[in-house]
């Protein structure tokens, strides 16, 4: 019995989750069906909760140093205490909404390389190791999205790779303790002024405001730099603009207007709170700061090593 009961804390003949979504394909501002399914173990349990979290991949600093960790950015009870009898099973039906800020995952039925997403389910046990499950979720564009990313195809840039960056853009309105940077190699019609462009998202349930770094080329006697540009967008104009000509409108009026740019704070290397300064005059220098706390309900916080271990979930724009 004592041997039981040593087992039986260490999760051994415990109770099991395993969460089934109706649909692990979904979009910023949707939300993600299904349900939680439990098994009684070998003895009644005290069920003290059941949680669900968004997970994702962030690239951290800390110093001079760089790592990449799993964060939980989105959490929602699906249940309170209860007692689960032994070999009891039930389902818990549940209807998690997903943040309008949720990074995109999949282009075109492709994941981006260098993206990962997951839905991770907690089982609070009495007396008892906590119980997980982690379900692969995947995040597709919305409209506004769509178009933005098929005028980067149509003007031939190439794309790269894609992560996230704890912190905050200065001066854009954010929710969530990171931002997501979609890399781009250079259209041939931009090459002799740009390396690259990065493409950030944040979104709101009004619409979408599109910050674009462009990669200068330095020149015989001059040194290259980056260049920025803000753009808001109403989601309701995604059916009803020319966005191949308004995007190459934009990528021309921000690799122009660098002086300009950098006066009104944009890649400012000093002078913010918090400010990170790693990358120069790059999308750090947009940072005021990686203040996470708690906004709008979400949980910024919990690092979840290795969660994601192994995952490559396939890519998108191969070479």
């Amino acid at each position: 019995m004592v041997f039981k009961k040593m087992l039986s804390a260490f999760g051994v003949g415990g109770p099991s989750v395993d969460t089934v979504l109706t649909n692990p394909n979904t979009r910023p501002g949707l939300a993600l069906d299904g349900h939680v399914n439990l098994v009684g173990g070998d003895a009644p349990a005290r069920i003290e909760q059941i949680t669900l979290g968004l997970v994702t991949r962030v690239e951290i600093e800390g110093g001079d140093t760089e790592y990449a960790g799993v964060m939980e950015f989105h959490r929602m009870p699906v249940s309170g205490a209860f007692e689960l009898a032994p070999k009891q099973q039930l389902a818990i039906p549940f209807q998690m909404p997903v943040p309008w800020e949720t990074p995109v995952t999949d282009v075109y039925g492709q994941r981006l390389r260098g993206m990962t997403m997951g839905l991770r389910t907690e089982l609070a046990v009495a007396r008892a190791v906590d119980k997980s499950d982690l379900d692969q979720v995947s995040v597709h564009p919305l409209p506004i999205h769509e178009r933005i990313l098929d005028a980067f195809q149509a003007l031939g840039f190439r794309f790269k790779h894609a992560d996230l960056e704890r912190g905050h853009i200065y001066g854009v309105p954010q929710t969530l303790p990171f931002y997501q940077e979609i890399e781009f190699f250079a259209a041939p019609q931009y090459a002799q002024t740009v390396n690259e462009v990065e493409l950030t998202f944040v979104t709101s349930q009004q619409g979408v405001e599109v910050i674009l770094e462009c990669d200068k080329r330095g020149g015989f006697l001059s040194a290259g730099h980056d260049a920025f540009g803000r753009y808001s967008i109403p989601h309701s104009d995604a059916a009803r603009t020319d966005w191949t000509q308004v995007v190459d409108g934009w990528l021309r009026e921000t690799t122009s207007r660098y002086g300009g740019l950098r006066a009104q704070g944009f890649g400012a290397p000093h002078g913010y709170p918090g400010h990170h300064g790693h990358r120069g005059a790059g999308m750090g220098g947009m940072m005021a700061g990686a203040a996470l706390g708690m906004a709008g309900g979400l949980v910024a916080g919990e690092m979840l090593e290795d969660a994601f271990e192994g995952d490559d979930g396939g890519d998108f724009g191969e070479e």
